[in-house]
């Protein structure tokens, strides 16, 4: 099927799917949008399994899409550079030192955490899987959704400094868990020796590589941007940073989630407040909410037909449904180890650790990473757990993560107040 017709059939189930969740359900829309084409979904394969072959068509059509690509290398940059736009930078730099340890230290604990509780679970089903698998399982499910986690903390209610925490942690965690995820893999799939050496120098140069790269695109942008008192220049602009600073990052073997976030925090910071007039920034704020809605509209709805390409084996469904609670534990650990260490010198939020943990919303970029999974190394495994896993996160924590928030934080005599 033609780019556009995919478009086109995306974009109408988007917008079908937010009427109805707005009219007639009212769920937050990014979980509604997933519920309801998850829904959608399984109606079309329980129609497909009596004979009527509904789903044929869109099954097609699906399978024709690179979510991968839709979204690593195309959607991810405009996300993370919106959700970074408002994020203040007065309210993260406090946090910087707890929001880099948990981005790194706690996503290659985390990742070990899973791998050795999930080998030794999966075993327990009978599933033949090996130890590298069950690392790459680790590697890209340790990161949390930035895009899912901006989206629920919205209304949340929690204290502003662990909001900061879990937001500014979402936002450079994926970066690290894909570089974490694209060494495995090549130990892993690609044969590649494993050379401490090599993995740090190539850490660096995409992790540290990435964050420079994506100050430099800031400084730039906020160069441009306030030699210029035009909106429609100004949106060019910032579009211009993201898509083709998102590509040259590629090729540059640097991380584009990195240098989007940290580009998306110097102009929603510096550039707003030094560079741009307040009717440019109105419009420009107007423009990137939409792009960020309209985006995450169209992924939550590939994230809830993805199912439809699904190996719905009941062994592998049993598996992402154990993965859960190993999920959860990995996770409280992974968050509560280096917070137990640092109560030592600071202190923290009132249950700090068990909102983190679920806070720590898991989304597409999970699925995406299992769908560059090969064949050869569990994909159709990796690729089910993860979406169960996904699923539940979404569903069940997005859902219930205000309510989570306010019988732990009701009796607070002052919520807002932040915390270190």
């Amino acid at each position: 099927m033609e780019v556009f017709n995919v478009f086109a059939v995306l974009t109408t189930l988007a917008a079908l799917f937010s009427w109805v969740n707005y009219r007639y359900i009212g769920l937050p829309t990014s979980i509604g949008l997933m519920l309801i084409a998850l829904l959608f979904s399984l109606g079309l394969v329980a129609m497909g399994s009596l004979g009527l072959g509904v789903e044929t068509g869109l099954v097609r059509m699906f399978e024709t899409i690179d979510f991968e690509s839709a979204l690593l290398k195309g959607m991810l940059g405009a996300l993370l550079f919106a959700g970074a736009l408002h994020v203040n930078l007065d309210d993260l730099l406090p946090q910087a030192f707890v929001i880099a340890l948990l981005a790194t230290v706690g996503v290659v604990l985390s990742t070990a955490i899973v791998a050795v509780l999930a080998f030794a679970a999966f075993g327990a089903l009978g599933l033949e899987v090996s130890f590298g698998t069950c690392l790459l399982f680790g590697a890209l499910i340790s990161p949390t959704d930035p895009i899912a986690v901006l989206a629920m903390l919205k209304q949340a209610g929690i204290p502003k400094s662990l909001e900061t925490k879990i937001a500014g942690e979402s936002l450079f965690n994926d970066g690290i868990g894909v570089v974490v995820f694209a060494v495995l893999l090549g130990i892993v799939a690609g044969g590649e020796d494993f050379d401490p050496t090599h993995i740090a120098i190539l850490l660096a140069e995409e992790a540290l590589g990435g964050i420079v790269y994506g100050f430099a695109l800031g400084t730039l942008a906020y160069q441009l941007l306030k030699r210029v008192d035009n909106y429609q220049v100004e949106i060019l602009v910032t579009l211009a940073i993201v898509t083709g600073g998102y590509a040259l990052a590629q090729v540059l073997h640097t991380s584009g989630p990195l240098a989007m976030v940290v580009a998306g925090l110097l102009v929603g910071n510096h550039g707003r407040s030094f560079a741009m007039s307040d009717g440019t920034r109105h419009r420009l704020d107007n423009f990137w909410e939409l792009v960020d809605e309209f985006l995450n509209a169209i992924l939550f709805v590939l994230i809830g037909l993805e199912v439809l390409v699904l190996s719905l084996r009941g062994d592998y469904v049993l598996a992402g449904l154990v993965a859960i609670p190993i999920i959860l534990l990995a996770r409280f650990l992974a968050v509560g180890t280096p917070l137990t260490l640092m109560r030592m010198g600071r202190s923290f939020s009132p249950h700090a650790v068990k909102m983190l943990t679920w806070g720590g919303v898991r989304g597409g970029i999970s699925v995406a990473l299992a769908l560059s999974v090969p064949a050869a190394s569990g994909r159709a495994l990796l690729l089910t757990v993860t979406y169960v896993v996904v699923a539940f996160s979404i569903v069940v924590q997005g859902l219930s993560i205000g309510r989570v928030a306010k019988r732990f934080y009701a009796a607070e005599p002052s919520p807002d107040n932040p915390v270190h």
